[in-house]
């Protein structure tokens, strides 16, 4: 597979820039995440092995708040075949939207989480944004972990017809286990590929 790595970075950079302002930029210190990032996006199975990721599993992009993790994986998106395109959904919202809406939120992200193509039926994928910044919500007096619920219903689907999924977090491996739960962080290191910035990275909003 042929590809230039910094026509990828000059086109990130310009497109970023186009979508969220002239101050924009890609820092040299992150460039091998990036690099990372676009090996998988891309599907470049010879160098995916050498990183030790696994084209079967999603993204999950971990960094300190503000480093970057959302407009990466915005960007990242458009790299991906068409079909294995993402949207960007906040983990909060789906909180609030649960609130009100009920547990037709959980539904539409998991188990009627499918698009017809020409080939059959194939898993949406999806981006989680900012898992655990949402917090537990009530529907007529029932608390439910929304995330929580959604991870281990796309976690069956991932077993049974290899849905992807991605997610960015700012919290700690240890922290999501303390917010989800044994059960699904057991779960979440079946689905998930982990790319991480390191702790010390700028935060980009400065």
């Amino acid at each position: 597979m042929e590809y230039s790595f910094p026509a990828c970075l000059f086109w990130l950079e310009s497109e970023g820039k186009q979508r969220f302002g002239s101050h924009f930029r890609i820092e040299k210190a992150d460039q091998r995440l990036l690099y990372k990032l676009l090996v998988y996006a891309i599907g470049d199975r010879e160098n995916m092995i050498k990183l030790g990721l696994s084209p079967h599993k999603g993204i999950l992009l971990s960094g300190p708040v503000g480093c970057g993790k959302t407009t990466l994986m915005t960007l990242i998106s458009q790299f991906f075949p068409r079909l294995n395109q993402y949207a960007m959904v906040s983990a909060r919202s789906l909180s609030l939207r649960f609130a009100i809406e009920g547990y037709g939120v959980i539904s539409q992200y998991s188990t009627q989480s499918f698009k017809y193509t020409s080939g059959g039926y194939l898993p949406n994928v999806y981006c989680f944004d900012d898992v655990g910044t949402e917090r537990p919500m009530q529907y007529y007096g029932n608390d439910c972990n929304v995330l929580g619920e959604i991870l281990l219903a796309r976690y069956d689907h991932f077993v049974k017809k290899g849905m992807l999924t991605h997610i960015t977090t700012n919290l700690s491996a240890s922290k999501l286990e303390e917010l989800y739960g044994n059960r699904l962080r057991s779960r979440m290191r079946e689905m998930f590929n982990l790319v991480a910035f390191s702790a010390d990275s700028n935060d980009k909003r400065q």
